[in-house]
């Protein structure tokens, strides 16, 4: 129950329609990316007053049917063809838009992905190698991100740019931890404040071996994104309509509803998934009873076994090794957008006996944890969250009730 309320106070048809500005003496035209942008745009639709069109990119099984915005489907988290075309299709409408025109940015997580367009001579293939080795590697969001702005053609501030001299007006849903426009989608709206020289650095700092190409780009400074202050971003700005603190608080509201004191842990909670959940058992294992632990945030997964990772999934396993059966312990993660990692699984639910079910099916709980194995861990025991797209992305949720 909270999570759905959670998953529920972020959907797109309660957050848009108090953000709808007023209409432009032009064009209204909606351009957007992202895991929630086609529900989005059917907001925008179902409550705008005159006319309007526009062109969304969402990921494969995330659209929403609407009448003028046309959306297209594409990769997601690694990107593909159908991602590269749409993103050269808003770059030329965002260039063809004129002074009294408004450029409506729909942007929430999954942007980076969607938003396919490497800078030149970087290729689709080389873009899809960085973003399969970033997944892997264990760096926090907003490190991948900042890599990614810096090599895109559309990311870092560029949409925005390419909407000079419209007026640009983001409505952002955020997935990140701190809600930095920058990270939402990689930031194509925003001005980028970091430089070719940090992401290189960071490249360097968890020894990446990026195409030569684009270490080239950033050792050069060509790939550089575009700051804050420039004047093509003068008529540019950005509202956060939906964030992780909002959705934890719709779901301490629930737990208190019940009788049950509530502690916050955070909404920003970063780390390797499994040493976030041992710090957290330890929390739990000294919290009076009862209480209900919620926080947010984006924890990371370094992928080195033959599992497929996952980051609430990895945090649960760890959760209970630590826990160890603890009784009156029960736990909750999943990500709010309804995938956790790269499959179309949410998340997972644990209590007290999920270790001695799974040692009683012939499975052990660190083995499948050391192989970054608890997707199949969890389905095992029937204890998957599978919830389908939820249309909507505020990270990550996390709950642990001790009763």
């Amino acid at each position: 129950m909270m999570f759905d309320m959670a998953v529920a106070s972020a959907q797109p048809a309660n957050v848009i329609p108090g953000h709808l500005p007023e209409p432009p003496p032009g064009r209204l035209v909606v351009l957007g990316a992202g895991k929630a942008s086609a529900a989005m745009a059917r907001a925008v639709e179902d409550h705008w007053p005159g006319a309007l069109s526009g062109l969304v990119v969402t990921r494969y099984g995330h659209a929403v049917p609407c009448r003028r915005i046309e959306i297209v489907e594409a990769g997601h988290p690694i990107p593909d063809e159908a991602g590269l075309d749409a993103s050269r299709r808003m770059m030329a409408i965002a260039a063809g838009l004129g002074p009294d025109d408004l450029a409506l940015c729909l942007m929430s997580g999954g942007g980076s992905a969607l938003l396919a367009m490497p800078v030149p001579p970087l290729t689709l293939d080389d873009e899809r190698a960085l973003s399969e080795m970033l997944l892997r590697s264990g760096v926090p969001i907003g490190g991948m991100n900042l890599v990614r702005r810096h090599l895109s053609a559309i990311k870092g501030g560029r949409l925005a740019a390419a909407c000079h001299p419209a007026r640009v007006l983001s409505l952002l849903i955020s997935d990140v931890p701190g809600d930095d426009p920058i990270d939402i989608a990689s930031g194509p709206t925003v001005g980028d404040p970091t430089t070719c020289a940090e992401a290189l650095a960071l490249i360097d700092r968890h020894g990446l071996q990026v195409p030569a190409a684009a270490r080239h780009l950033l050792v050069t400074g060509a790939a550089e994104s575009v700051k804050p202050g420039d004047p093509r971003l003068a008529r540019a700005g950005a509202r956060i309509i939906a964030a992780p603190r909002l959705a934890l608080e719709a779901a301490a509201g629930v737990a208190r509803a019940a009788g049950l004191p509530v502690t916050m842990l955070g909404d920003a909670i970063e780390g390797e998934a499994r040493e976030v959940a041992r710090a957290m058992a330890a929390r739990t294992l000294a919290t009076a009873r009862p209480c209900v632990l919620l926080s947010g945030g984006e924890t990371t997964v370094t992928v080195r076994g033959r599992g497929r990772g996952g980051r609430n999934a990895e945090f649960l396993l760890a959760l209970a090794i630590a826990l160890d059966g603890a009784p009156g312990i029960h736990a909750l993660a999943a990500d709010t957008d309804g995938i956790d990692g790269v499959g179309e699984v949410a998340g997972a639910i644990i209590g007290p006996d999920s270790l001695a079910r799974a040692r009683a099916l012939g499975i052990d709980p660190a083995a499948a944890l050391a192989d970054n194995d608890a997707h199949a861990f969890f389905a095992a025991l029937g204890d998957g969250i599978v919830t389908g797209p939820t249309f909507t992305n505020v990270n990550d949720f996390r709950a642990i009730l001790v009763a």
